[in-house]
């Protein structure tokens, strides 16, 4: 059975999703590759104009949309299939919610939407997180699967729209903590490398990879993107590893493990930026250090700064570091207490 060509109205609650998304949720057969074909042929229209599988769609849009086989019907409910332990499991995770916002500390290995064969993931639990409200919760940032920390959903339009603007504008200020190799010098900086994807990554993005473009060049080169990123050696173990807090000041895919493997300092139990080997370009160790040190990413989004919804108060969130992270900070006696007011600041 395939569908005929229709046209779909996008929804106040539908507002501000990535097109791919948008449509993917309609229609779950269709795969990324399905979307990102159409949107090239040009197939799919928003108000009659040509766009990309990353378009963002607004209420009020007309998406049009080409014959789609064994598709489910627009409107189609989606199914409540969240076993209870699950529920459990994603309610557990709450460390803050009013009527606005729901954050979670997201444990590592835990994905936040589907794509590239994950199956078990956030997205697919937040109706678990409705507490008793008619609206779903909807992402308004992400993180990697293997990083652990503050992940904010917004419980209604206004909220989602106040929220998605804010991570675009840079306005959310987010710090994270990291275990890597070696001790950068100087112990605090900035990582001005732009970020290009390799070619050769699979479909749908798996095994996806960004590669280090020197800023002069980021203008010269297809596909490139600017990238910054702060960093503050908070503290270290001699010469062999370091605990430092980052802060993304922009937010490109994998942007803080790619720049920490580019100035030779990967994060410990990073299999895709940091080698297996024991030696590694520049004065880091590798992406592991051996002994009792867990090989999982040490790589956790500690706090989240960010303005509430309708108002001018900001909102602090913090998440404690997952156990085997606990576990590294335990071995080197280092404590989360000791981290300074502000790492980032002129030093007294």
């Amino acid at each position: 059975m395939t569908t005929g060509v229709q046209t779909v109205n996008v929804t106040d609650d539908e507002t501000d999703q990535r097109l791919d998304r948008w449509l993917r949720r309609k229609f779950p057969q269709v795969t990324q590759g399905m979307v990102e074909k159409m949107c090239r042929r040009g197939e799919i229209r928003v108000d009659g104009g040509r766009v990309k599988a990353a378009t963002r769609v607004l209420a009020g849009q007309l998406v049009r949309l080409p014959p789609i086989p064994d598709a489910v019907r627009v409107a189609a409910p989606r199914p409540n299939t969240i076993r209870d332990e699950d529920a459990r499991m994603i309610q557990d995770c709450v460390i803050y919610r009013d009527d606005n916002v729901i954050a979670l500390n997201k444990p590592p290995g835990l994905a936040v939407q589907g794509g590239s064969g994950q199956t078990f993931h956030v997205d697919l639990l937040l109706d678990a997180l409705r507490f008793g409200s008619d609206f779903r919760p909807r992402l308004v940032h992400r993180l990697d699967r293997d990083t652990s920390g503050v992940l904010v959903l917004a419980r209604n339009q206004q909220a989602a729209a106040g929220l998605a603007t804010a991570f675009r504008a840079r306005d959310a200020q987010k710090t994270y903590w990291a275990l890597i190799a070696g001790v950068p010098s100087p112990l605090a900086g900035t990582i001005r490398y732009g970020l290009v994807k390799a070619p050769g990554h699979g479909p749908n993005g798996a095994g996806e990879k960004m590669l280090p473009v020197h800023p002069d060049q980021v203008s010269k080169t297809d596909g490139a993107k600017p990238a910054t990123t702060d960093y503050a050696v908070v503290t270290a173990a001699a010469k062999r590893a370091a605990w430092v807090a980052l802060r993304p000041i922009t937010g490109r895919t994998h942007q803080l493990r790619a720049h920490m493997a580019a100035i030779g300092h990967p994060i410990i139990g990073d299999g895709k930026y940091g080698t297996n080997a024991q030696v590694n370009e520049g004065d880091g160790w590798g992406a592991q250090l051996g002994g009792g040190i867990s090989r999982k990413l040490h790589l956790h989004a500690r706090s989240l700064v960010l303005q509430l919804p309708g108002s001018r108060r900001n909102l602090v969130l913090t998440a404690d570091m997952p156990k085997h992270m606990r576990d590294t900070w335990d071995f080197f006696g280092w404590r989360p207490s000791d981290f300074p007011d502000d790492p980032f600041g002129e030093p007294s």
